[in-house]
């Protein structure tokens, strides 16, 4: 077993770095938004840990929309569901390797019209292992590219 400590909202391990318990938790707990104020606290706690989930900005796409100030706060059907599967992705969320600098390093990039991603990977002896993933919305003027 693993020796572990918890350092500001992580688990720290010989293994990696994975997301606090409790915080998931919360994360998993939250509910339905029912205006601007509620909508913005859930998406700014749950952005805290976006370095563990793959395609992050991918996934809040159509939930960023609904924070512009040209346009009303309608939190529909479509909102519902892509709130549950950015919620989804924290169940599912990995545990980031230490980056190892005698390793091979490997960068997976994937793009859409709106954003695009990275994952940072080694090769261990025990296969593949992520040290890191980011992602990014692209603004509007980049959309226009």
């Amino acid at each position: 077993m693993p020796k572990s400590g918890e350092y500001l909202a992580y688990v720290v391990s010989s293994d990696g770095l994975k997301m606090y318990f409790s915080n998931v938790q919360q994360i998993l707990n939250l509910p339905q938004p029912q205006n601007i104020k509620s909508f913005q606290y859930s998406l700014g706690f749950a952005s805290f840990y976006c370095c563990f989930i793959e395609s992050y900005s991918k996934r809040i796409t159509c939930l960023t929309s609904l924070s512009r100030k040209d346009s009303p706060f309608i939190f529909n059907e479509k909102a519902l569901h892509q709130f549950q599967i950015l919620k989804d992705g924290f169940t599912t969320a990995t545990i980031l390797s230490h980056f190892n600098p005698p390793l091979p390093a490997i960068v997976d990039t994937d793009a859409s019209d709106y954003s695009f991603g990275a994952v940072l990977s080694q090769v261990h002896d025990s296969g593949k292992h992520p040290t890191a993933f980011d992602s990014c919305r692209l603004l509007q003027a980049e959309l226009n590219y």
